[in-house]
C-alpha cells in the first residue's frame, strides 16, 4: 500500500532489466542452450563412433570440443539463473527448440566433421543474434560471454574447414 491507501503496482526488476527485457535475454540464452546441448550430444556420438584412419585425431578432437561445449552450456545456464529464471533443462525441450538436429551413429568421419561445421555455423549465428539483442539492452556481461564464444567457434570453424581441405 502506498501513502494514500491504494495498492501499488509492483514492477519486476532484475539487475536493472524489466520483465520484457529479461524475457528477451533469457529467450536468446535458452535458444543457445538448446542448440549447444544437441551439438554437445552429437559430439559425444562422434567421439564414441568415429572410425578409420583419422580415428585418433578426431576421437581426441571431438572430446576436446564436447568438454568445451559442456563448460559453455554451464555458463549459459548459470547466466539464465542470474536473471532469476529457469534455463531449459529437458532433452525434449532442447530437441523441440534447437535448430541443430540429431544425426545417426554411422557417419563417415568426414561427414561428422561436416556436421560439426554446420553446427558451428548455427551456433555462431545464434550467438551473434543473441549478442546483438543483449547489446541493445546494455547487457555487457552476457554480450562479453557471447563474444568469447563466437571467437572460439570461428577459430574452430576455420580449423575444421582446413582439415577437410587436407583430406579432400
Amino acid at each position: 500500500m502506498n501513502t494514500n491507501g491504494t495498492a501499488e503496482k509492483r514492477v519486476f526488476k532484475k539487475l536493472g532489466y524489466n520483465r520484457e527485457e529479461t524475457d528477451k535475454i533469457v529467450a536468446s540464452l535458452n535458444q543457445l542452450l538448446a542448440n549447444y546441448h544437441v551439438h554437445y550430444q552429437k559430439l559425444r556420438n562422434f567421439h564414441w563412433n568415429v572410425t578409420g584412419g583419422d580415428f585418433f585425431e578426431l576421437h581426441e578432437k571431438f572430446e576436446e570440443l564436447y568438454d568445451e561445449a559442456m563448460e559453455n552450456i554451464d555458463l549459459v545456464a548459470e547466466r539464465v539463473r542470474v536473471f532469476g529464471m529457469t534455463p531449459l533443462s529437458l532433452m525434449r525441450d532442447y530437441l523441440e527448440v534447437a535448430d541443430i538436429k540429431e544425426v545417426g551413429t554411422d557417419l563417415h568421419p568426414h561427414d561428422m566433421v561436416r556436421e560439426v561445421l554446420r553446427d558451428f555455423e548455427v551456433l555462431a549465428e545464434n550467438m551473434n543474434d543473441a549478442a546483438e539483442k543483449v547489446a541493445e539492452l546494455g547487457d555487457k556481461a552476457t554480450e562479453d560471454m557471447l563474444v568469447a564464444f563466437i571467437k572460439s567457434i570461428e577459430l574452430k570453424h576455420w580449423m575444421f574447414t582446413s582439415f577437410l581441405k587436407e583430406h579432400a
